[in-house]
């Protein structure tokens, strides 16, 4: 019988939402191991090379980056053409995976940088959602009428962004933003992604996602 790949996650980590936001999409079945990330498991550390999540276990070797196991996703089916998108959209996935985050953790976890000002990263932060709501002015999505792969890797950190102070976040004048971000809060693939499960234990029945 065949094996399937095995993917360990953290239902809460943005990485892993955005991780399963495309398995779900390419229809692959994986066996989904919920990580304690207080407690990680033996396996999971001998999976993952830096002990992070998303980490996902293939027959030939082991994908420890969230995006490059989206992209193996979405190139072994990509049935909504979720990799149809401009080159530019890479560039946009990089700016949000690097300044904007950076931002983002400055903002959100501001105990642990006593040396820098929280609302002065807010702002930080907030600058790269301005442009991304003037770009969300004129369609539903990040390209056009239908979700990328770049919707995808950027929406569990908005999710994360916004939730720091939804009430806040709800009053600043990024109104397609908000729009484009609650449209995927309320769709049926967000929900199936954010089914909690149990932490995995050695001798665990195979948990099936996908």
């Amino acid at each position: 019988m065949h094996q399937p790949p095995i993917f360990w996650s953290f239902c809460r980590c943005p990485y892993a939402m955005r991780a399963r936001l495309a398995i779900a999409s390419a229809g692959i079945t994986v066996e989904l191991r919920e990580v304690r990330l207080r407690d990680k498991p033996k396996a999971f550390l001998q999976t993952s090379p830096t002990g992070t999540v998303p980490s996902l276990r293939l027959h030939d070797r082991v994908l420890d980056e969230s995006l490059d196991i989206m992209i193996w996703a979405l190139e072994t089916n990509d049935p909504l053409q979720l990799l149809d998108m401009p080159t530019e959209g890479r560039e946009l996935i990089a700016t949000f995976d690097g300044p904007f985050k950076e931002a983002l953790d400055h903002t959100k976890y501001s105990t642990r940088y006593p040396d820098l000002d929280a609302k002065a990263e807010r702002q930080k932060a907030s600058d790269f959602l301005i442009d991304l709501n003037a770009r969300l002015e004129a369609r539903l999505w990040l390209y056009g009428d239908r979700p990328t792969v770049a919707d995808l890797a950027l929406l569990p950190f908005i999710r994360q962004f916004a939730f720091i102070d939804r009430a806040w976040f709800d009053q600043q004048p990024w109104p397609h933003l908000i729009a484009w971000l609650d449209r995927f809060l309320d769709s049926e693939q967000f929900s199936q992604v954010m089914t909690k499960y149990t932490p995995w234990i050695e001798g665990d029945a195979p948990v099936l996602f996908g």
